[in-house]
């Protein structure tokens, strides 16, 4: 069977997504918008199968890899099978999964004779009660509380929050850029990577439909958040989150305020993963998660 597998480009924005949402998933993965913000750091490309799944291939350290099928769980077998014929007779490859979410792996229920599955627990996803992060309430989320009334009490009369659309590209290139000086040459391996990618979304922005927020303090841009909306689980997922360190409560004051505003239906928040660095997977935790959305590598036998 042929595949025409191409890089993704604004005019295929509006099909791909429509390939989003159709089966349970609580991975970040489950939305177009994290697949958009990555596609030129991992090399993405797609393809249609059957008007039924959307396929997607990348390259990750010189290796190929494809995703998991985006599609109803009654396709997702005979997808599955679509791309094991193409990594098999046309790369003439193994077939490897990158990041399988748990739900999709449970709908093809896999040999293990024939496929291993390792979890990547470096890739899991951090979930929170949308209501925990909106009120912060108890004794575990008070320090988090502190720091917001230190924000309230220390810029009173001199913040607000706006959710930001494509016009204030500018503005917010000019907060990244600080934002990334502030950085210095110290920065994790991926994050330039991460700030191409929002360039990306920026500029195919009334394309995308992305939700996005800042902080206004004296009336520059000190806070900025990209978000998506998993229907199907009721479910915001956090892309993005930057705040000028220097400034106390900023980090723990937009994280509130955005699933406040623009997630009022959410039941659960995904924060992503940590990567496996030590300072993020300790902020993420003290944010009190109810569990993860485990990822697993998948390699042919």
């Amino acid at each position: 069977m042929f595949l025409d597998f191409k890089p993704i480009s604004k005019e295929d924005i509006e099909t791909i997504s429509s390939y989003f949402n159709l089966r349970s998933n609580k991975t970040c993965d489950s939305v177009f918008l994290d697949v958009f913000l990555w596609k030129d750091f991992y090399n993405v490309k797609f393809a249609i199968w059957d008007n039924k799944a959307l396929l997607i291939t990348m390259v990750i350290d010189g290796e190929d890899y494809c995703a998991l099928p985006m599609c109803k769980d009654e396709h997702i077998k005979d997808a599955f099978n679509v791309l094991i014929d193409y990594f098999n007779n046309t790369l003439n490859k193994k077939l490897k999964v990158y990041l399988a979410d748990e739900e999709g792996l449970n709908a093809l229920n896999l040999d293990k004779a024939l496929f291993d599955i390792i979890d990547v627990d470096d890739a899991k996803d951090y979930l929170y009660l949308a209501e925990s992060l909106k009120t912060l309430s108890g004794k575990k989320l008070r320090k988090k509380k502190n720091h917001i009334n230190a924000f309230l009490r220390e810029n009173e009369g001199n913040f607000y929050y706006k959710t930001l659309c494509c016009q204030y590209r500018d503005t917010i290139l000019d907060f990244l850029n600080r934002w990334r000086e502030q950085k210095g040459d110290d920065a994790e391996e991926h994050l330039d990577g991460e700030l191409q990618g929002i360039n990306d979304i920026l500029e195919n922005c009334d394309a995308l439909k992305v939700t996005m927020a800042g902080i206004f303090v004296n009336d520059r841009l000190e806070a900025f958040t990209i978000g998506s909306y998993n229907t199907v689980e009721k479910m915001a997922i956090i892309h993005i989150e930057k705040a000028n360190p220097d400034i106390r409560g900023l980090y723990p004051f937009i994280n509130q305020q955005f699933i406040i505003n623009a997630f009022p239906d959410a039941y659960i928040v995904n924060r992503e993963d940590d990567l496996g660095l030590e300072g993020l997977r300790k902020a993420k935790l003290s944010y009190e998660p109810i569990g993860y959305a485990r990822k697993y590598r998948v390699i042919q036998l």
